[in-house]
């Protein structure tokens, strides 16, 4: 699974640890989610989405949905 977390973190002004705080993780996990080393719960998706007002897919994708695009 691939992630835009560290895109749209930076565009919205946020360091790790600021959106760690926001949805109630550590900042090691937001960082391992940015390196795609650990997938998410459902409810942890829902809330980083819900920070950027996104989808939860806008966030989240799996490598291959991109290639066939």
């Amino acid at each position: 699974m691939k992630t835009r977390i560290k895109e749209l973190r930076e565009k919205h002004g946020l360091t790790q640890e600021d959106l760690a705080q926001k949805v109630d993780v550590t900042r090691q996990t937001i960082l391992f989610l940015e390196k795609g080393k650990y997938n998410p719960s459902l409810r942890l998706a829902y809330k980083i989405a819900r920070v950027f007002n996104l989808k939860i897919d806008e966030v989240f994708y799996f490598e291959d949905e991109i290639e066939k695009n």
